[in-house]
């Protein structure tokens, strides 16, 4: 598998889906910060470059274990295929566990769809971006 990972569309694909949380955070912040019982103030204490630097390596690691999935689903790529690719990894893989561990934390359904509301537009954007790339 590694011999066929498109690294720069890899790459791509993390800063993609890094812009797309700070876009998807940075405009539902209040919501957020509401459904996860969280104050500005605790949100600013507990900011640290450490917390991007995991995000950056999680989003890296997603990315390159889509364009396995991708490689082995449609070895063609292309953008379609690759947003269906993760889609139905969002679906199995992101947006069920979410549901499962909120519900066990007994977290609000609008945490919940937040989150996977995030992480489906992480894995559609990864998804079309290496789709992409893997067509090319």
């Amino acid at each position: 598998m590694l011999e066929a990972t498109p690294w720069v569309g890899v790459i791509c694909a993390t800063v993609a889906t890094m812009m797309v949380g700070a876009a998807w955070y940075g405009g539902l912040a209040q919501p957020w910060m509401k459904a996860a019982g969280v104050t500005e103030e605790q949100v600013k204490a507990g900011a640290s470059p450490m917390l991007y630097v995991i995000a950056i390596i999680a989003h890296f690691v997603m990315a390159m274990m889509l364009s396995g999935l991708i490689f082995h689903v449609s070895p063609e790529g292309g953008i379609g295929n690759g947003m269906l690719n993760g889609f139905l990894a969002w679906l199995g893989f992101a947006a069920m566990p979410l549901v499962v561990t909120h519900r066990f934390q007994m977290r609000s359904w609008s945490l919940t769809l937040l989150d996977i509301g995030h992480y489906l537009l992480v894995l559609l954007v990864q998804g079309a971006v290496l789709g992409w790339f893997m067509a090319a």
